[in-house]
């Protein structure tokens, strides 16, 4: 089963429903307490910098979310990873949600520039797709070190980029 989409749109594409899914999964919604479960306060992201909700970047003194502003930051974030990713990647228009979604998130991740600078980019241009999902699995550093949470977002995006089961990717 394909993923279904999200209707919020860059581009002729909307963000993939997968490419949601596997950001709140990895980047997950960051509290202070759990008195409080539903509001979101600042915090250093493993790479050190200053996030809020789920990955969005923030001065450290940002004030606190809601779960549904982490939402609407998150897909605001996405749909501007999505519109860099159709950039770079225009072969990706014609894609599956899957492969696309898998691109997205890490844009989102790891920046446009990284995505604009790298062989992944090329594998992908030029359709050499088991190639691209094996550049994925090379972008696994934060701070100089391997971190286990790049690794398993990596082979995630990696099995979402070569599969159209809508079950691959985390709920």
């Amino acid at each position: 089963m394909m993923a279904q989409s999200n209707p919020v749109k860059a581009h002729h594409r909307p963000v993939p429903q997968a490419a949601i899914e596997l950001a709140k999964h990895f980047e997950g919604f960051h509290r202070a307490s759990k008195e409080d479960p539903d509001r979101a306060w600042p915090y250093r992201c493993p790479a050190g910098f200053w996030t809020i909700g789920y990955g969005r970047r923030c001065a450290p003194d940002h004030p606190p979310i809601s779960r549904s502003q982490a939402e609407v930051y998150l897909v605001q974030d996405l749909t501007t990873a999505l519109t860099a990713t159709l950039r770079y990647c225009p072969v990706l228009a014609q894609a599956t949600d899957n492969r696309l979604a898998a691109i997205v998130d890490f844009t989102f991740n790891l920046g446009a520039g990284r995505l604009q600078a790298s062989t992944l980019r090329r594998r992908i241009n030029q359709g050499q797709w088991s190639s691209a999902a094996k550049e994925l699995q090379r972008w696994v550093y934060g701070g100089g070190k391997v971190l286990p949470g790049l690794v398993a977002r990596r082979e995630k995006e990696g099995l979402l980029f070569n599969h159209n089961d809508a079950s691959l990717f985390p709920r």
